[in-house]
């Protein structure tokens, strides 16, 4: 890299000193980039349904979230059917990740759970204030 930028230093030091442009024949105006070895980086967003059927469901929503580059949208359904102290134990440990992700977390209906990593937030307004509390509604059950 620093090859490369002396090399860019030094066509432009040449001009102003009044040299003549390279021919476009010759390569003296091209620097090749070596590309290879840098990192790709992970900047896409991905909105990802889950359905929560048992407590062991959990552990795929975690790491998704743990990843950064998720927004999790989980049915907890079929688990708030099936146990509801089971279903209390996953939230809980949904709250505690979104919160050492410094993410958020909030009901959206009756069924469905909305995590979202450190770079969202989630929209709440007055009139919603019903869909944010369905959360602690859950685990203060019983």
């Amino acid at each position: 890299m620093k090859r490369f930028f002396s090399q860019i230093k030094d066509k432009f030091k040449s001009y102003t000193e009044g040299e003549e442009e390279p021919s476009e024949e010759g390569e003296e105006g091209y620097v090749e980039l070596n590309t290879e070895g840098e990192e790709e980086i992970k900047s896409k967003i991905m909105v990802r349904p889950f359905v929560m059927n048992d407590f062991e469901d959990i552990r795929e929503i975690l790491d998704s979230l743990r990843e950064g580059y998720t927004i999790a949208l989980i049915n907890i359904k079929p688990l708030k059917d099936k146990d509801l102290v089971e279903l209390k134990r996953a939230v809980n440990k949904l709250k505690k990740t979104c919160d050492a992700v410094e993410g958020e977390i909030a009901g959206f209906g009756e069924d469905y759970i909305v995590a979202t990593p450190s770079f969202a937030r989630i929209y709440k307004s007055k009139e919603s204030s019903e869909i944010t509390t369905d959360t602690e509604e859950i685990t203060k059950e019983e």
